[in-house]
């Protein structure tokens, strides 16, 4: 007697729908990055052609702008506020990137390397969450502490400390130089836990054996991080100053609530600058032509940074 075995069916997979295609396999696509091109047409393409257009325009908001020619643009480059409004965003550039950054770097590696190492990890998160507090603080409420630390009266915090070391009071945001130094101290304050998440964040991918074996080998704290830390995470190095330039090119609320840009423009900087010929002096082509050169150099500057990275990133594949 044979036995007669029927092959067995196997289970033939689904079958998947097929994906409209058009000519190159990929209009379909286009579909779902089409709100976001929407988007990205309403707020920032429209804007700034509007923008670039009140450049050559005369208009006070109210009646139909009146075409001016390049008068906007002569009046700009004759400025003395347009010009003292950059210098100061050079200040804003040192308060707002380089000692951010340097401290920024020298903190999170502290943090990562020596009080990690020595607490714990929660130690170093609870740290890291403190110093980025002020980020997440209302412009608003820190500029209200602010001034009443720097009250020019003797009920202000800092005159009355100066006070029981028999100093005279002094206004602070009334004169120069001590206004520009008060705005970058706070800059400094805001910024500096901006990079220190940042580093934190790239350090945990460094592997801790590295810094184990480089203190084995007699390296000490200071070797380590130039040696592993800031050769490791240069990527977030340039990112961190990338985006904390164009912070400080654009920087506005706190020299609103702070300083208002005086004393006699003497803290004025272009977003500021802009806005008090926009909504205080009605001068809207003025302000968008300010407007229009910050942006401009906001994205020279964007290039220059992201140009300088890619060739140090080919050199140093060159090298290995």
């Amino acid at each position: 007697m044979t036995l007669i075995t029927r092959p067995r069916r196997t289970a033939l997979p689904p079958e998947q729908p097929a994906i409209p295609q058009g000519k190159g396999g990929t209009s379909a696509y286009w579909i779902y990055l089409l709100p976001g091109f929407v988007l990205l047409l309403v707020i920032v393409l429209v804007p700034l052609g509007w923008n670039v257009y009140l450049t050559f325009q005369k208009w006070r908001g109210v009646r139909a702008p009146e075409f001016i020619g390049l008068a906007n643009w002569q009046k700009l480059f004759t400025d003395e506020d347009f010009w003292t409004s950059f210098t100061n965003s050079v200040w804003m550039i040192v308060a707002m990137v380089v000692v951010p950054t340097i401290l920024g770097l020298l903190v999170a590696a502290l943090l990562f390397d020596v009080v990690g190492r020595k607490f714990g990890g929660r130690v170093a998160s609870f740290l890291r969450a403190t110093y980025y507090l002020p980020q997440i603080l209302p412009v608003v409420v820190a500029g209200i502490v602010i001034g009443w630390i720097v009250r020019p009266d003797r009920d202000g915090a800092l005159n009355q400390m100066l006070g029981w070391l028999g100093i005279p009071a002094v206004d602070w945001l009334g004169q120069m130089p001590s206004a520009l130094i008060v705005l970058m101290v706070v800059m400094v304050w805001v910024q500096l836990g901006y990079p220190v998440v940042i580093f934190m964040a790239a350090l945990q991918r460094v592997d801790p054996e590295l810094y184990e074996a480089a203190e084995l080998d007699g390296a000490n704290w200071a070797q380590r991080f130039r040696a592993i830390t800031v050769s490791i995470i240069r990527p977030e190095i340039f990112v961190v100053t990338l985006t904390c330039t164009i912070a400080a090119l654009k920087v506005f609320g706190p020299v609103y609530v702070i300083t208002r840009g005086g004393p006699a423009g003497a803290t004025l900087v272009p977003a500021y600058y802009a806005y008090q010929e926009f909504f205080t002096k009605r001068n809207i082509g003025y302000g968008a032509t300010i407007a229009t050169v910050l942006t401009v150099v906001v994205v020279i500057v964007s290039i220059v940074f992201i140009r300088v990275q890619n060739s140090m990133e080919q050199k140093e594949r060159a090298g290995l």
